[in-house]
């Protein structure tokens, strides 16, 4: 069982994560776990490393330069800390192979933060819905209008672009626990 004490330290440190993603003080965010490893579910992706890490911040602000969240819930576990928050911003460049469409987005996310035995915070990994992000970027394209008929191609093809990569195996080669009877 976590101690009270160990409760603040962690939630001090993932809101000062937080915090500092919203201000892209990127130096101030990696200071936060001493080997940045991000897991996105939901794309199958891992981003491990410094300079990995940094790749993923500078795309998801390329594509939502006023990327900002709404934190919803905060829970503590034996190993983690759990955020639950709206994550929201508007496409204004490319995000992967999906051209910037200028829609806004408001898509409810879960983070596990998760620390070791030392205290020391090892991952956080993201899970949300793609496919409600996807209907709120593509969706507000007036498809009456023949000018967005290209776009929309467009975002189909970076879109197919994007599906051909192969999955983290982290993500999809797990081991189930052992538990206890």
């Amino acid at each position: 069982m976590t101690t009270e004490s160990v409760r603040k330290a962690r939630q001090k440190l993932v809101l000062d994560h937080f915090r500092d993603e919203v201000r892209q003080q990127w130096d101030d965010v990696l200071s936060t776990f001493p080997h940045p490893h991000y897991e996105l579910v939901p794309t199958l992706t891992v981003h491990d490393g410094d300079s990995a890490v940094r790749e993923y911040y500078r795309n998801t602000r390329v594509a939502f330069p006023d990327q900002h969240h709404e934190i919803i819930s905060f829970r503590h576990s034996d190993d983690a800390v759990i955020v639950e928050f709206w994550l929201m911003g508007t496409h204004l460049g490319p995000l992967g192979g999906i051209p910037p469409t200028g829609s806004r987005f408001r898509v409810r996310m879960s983070a596990y933060f998760i620390f070791d035995a030392s205290e020391t915070l090892v991952c956080e990994r993201v899970y949300f819905d793609t496919l409600s992000m996807l209907k709120q970027l593509l969706g507000g394209l007036d498809m009456k209008s023949p000018k967005n008929w290209l776009l929309a191609v467009r975002c189909f093809r970076g879109l197919l672009a994007m599906s051909g990569n192969a999955p983290a195996p982290a993500l999809t080669e797990t081991t189930p626990p052992v538990l206890a009877e």
